[in-house]
């Protein structure tokens, strides 16, 4: 039984490591969407060193490039993607969990965090939720919540 589970656990690994290796391929092929040499996303509210409540409007903003929902094939454009308390997500895939996704075409959102100091920073995702060839995102914002 043990030489049976121990057999099945192996397969299990072999299969998930095959896949997530052909998950990273396929991203391998998608050409990613260029983004204008003078494209800049940063925040019009909160503010750098900015004290806000627990729950608090964060507005985005954009130059030199349009917004479009995700999925829109639509030249110089992308969406927004919030980075709360984290790092920049890899360039060459589609972004994750790790990021909050606006890919509505949102350019606000109310957040809620506990209180303390947090970090923001948005990054543009085109139509594929990966960044731009030439990746768009904002200067790291620290804010307190009181």
């Amino acid at each position: 039984m043990l030489k049976q589970l121990s057999a099945l656990a192996l397969v299990a690994a072999a299969t998930l490591s095959s896949t997530a290796v052909m998950a990273h391929s396929e991203h391998n092929h998608i050409k990613k969407s260029p983004a204008p040499a003078e494209a800049k996303v940063y925040f019009i509210t909160p503010q750098d060193g900015d004290t806000v409540s627990e729950t608090f409007t964060v507005k985005f903003g954009l130059s030199g490039m349009g917004v479009a929902p995700a999925g829109a094939d639509i030249k110089h454009t992308g969406h927004h993607h919030l980075i709360i308390d984290g790092e920049l997500p890899s360039f060459d895939a589609p972004m994750g969990g790790n990021v909050k996704h606006f890919g509505g075409g949102q350019t606000e959102t109310s957040v809620t965090l506990p209180k303390g100091k947090h970090t923001l920073q948005l990054i543009m995702g085109d139509k594929h939720h990966i960044p731009h060839d030439r990746p768009v995102y904002s200067k790291k914002i620290t804010i307190t919540v009181k």
